[in-house]
C-alpha cells in the first residue's frame, strides 16, 4: 500500500480530474452570489441517489467515511456558528467521489454544518473563479460560506500532499499508473487528509482569515 511518503516519488499531474488551489488570495466573488446557486443545489442523500457512474466506489466510499478521525469533529464543532459547504461535483469525477463522500460525512456529524451539491454546468462560475495552476477548471471545487453566504475559503480537487506529488511528477509515468495509484492513496488515506484540510479552512475562517490556496 502507498504512503504519503512514497506517494511523492509516484504520480503524476493529470489534467482532466478536479481543481487544485486559488492562489493566496480570497475567493472572488460570482455575479449572482452564492446563495442563490446553494439553495438549488441538492443534499448528499439525493446526490448519491442519483448517481450512476462509479456508483459502486461512491457508496463504498460514504460507508468507509463512517471510520472518519472523530478528532476532526471534535474540532468542527468547536469553531461553531452556521456555515455551508457549497460543493461543485460530478459522478463520473474520480477526485469527487474520494472526497465529497467524507465531508458529507463531518456535515452529518456537527451542528451549524450544511452542504449543496451542484453539477459543473450549474457550478462553472465557480470553477472558473477558482482553477488549478495549469489554469483547469475542474471538480470538485469546494467553497466554504458564512451565514451570510459569503466566502471564507475554498478547497479544491486534492489534498494538499497529493497534488504536490502529481504536480512534481508530471510527466514521469504513464496515465495508466498515474491513475491506479492516484486512487490506490485515496483508498488507504480514507479521506482523512481531505478532511483535516477542510477543517483547517473552518478553522480559519472563524479567527477571521481565509485560505484558499497552498
Amino acid at each position: 500500500m502507498l504512503t504519503t511518503l512514497a506517494l511523492a516519488s509516484v504520480l503524476v499531474f493529470t489534467p482532466i480530474d478536479g481543481v487544485l488551489v486559488c492562489a493566496d488570495d480570497a475567493p472572488r466573488p460570482v455575479t449572482d452570489g452564492y446563495q442563490a446557486m446553494y439553495e438549488a443545489g441538492v443534499d448528499y442523500d439525493a446526490f448519491l441517489a442519483a448517481a450512476n457512474q462509479r456508483k459502486e466506489l461512491w457508496h463504498g466510499n460514504s460507508d468507509k467515511a463512517h471510520g472518519l478521525d472523530l478528532s476532526f469533529v471534535e474540532r468542527a464543532k468547536a469553531v461553531g456558528g452556521s456555515w455551508h459547504f457549497l460543493v461543485v461535483a460530478i459522478d463520473s469525477c474520480s477526485d469527487s467521489v474520494s472526497t465529497v463522500p467524507y465531508l458529507a460525512q463531518l456535515v452529518s456529524l456537527v451542528d451549524g454544518l450544511d452542504l449543496r451539491i451542484v453539477d459543473p454546468t450549474a457550478g462553472q462560475a465557480v470553477m472558473e473563479a477558482h482553477r488549478t495552476p495549469d489554469g483547469r477548471a475542474a471538480t470538485p471545487t469546494i467553497l466554504l460560506l458564512d451565514d451570510s453566504f459569503e466566502a471564507r475559503g475554498c478547497f479544491i480537487e486534492r489534498p494538499r500532499s497529493l497534488a504536490d506529488w502529481m504536480i512534481e511528477n508530471d510527466g514521469k509515468i504513464g496515465r495508466a499508473t498515474l491513475v491506479a495509484q492516484k486512487m490506490e492513496w485515496y483508498a488507504e488515506n480514507a479521506g482523512q487528509e481531505t478532511v483535516e484540510e477542510l477543517v483547517g479552512i473552518l478553522e480559519a475562517a472563524a479567527s477571521g482569515r481565509t485560505v484558499c490556496g497552498r
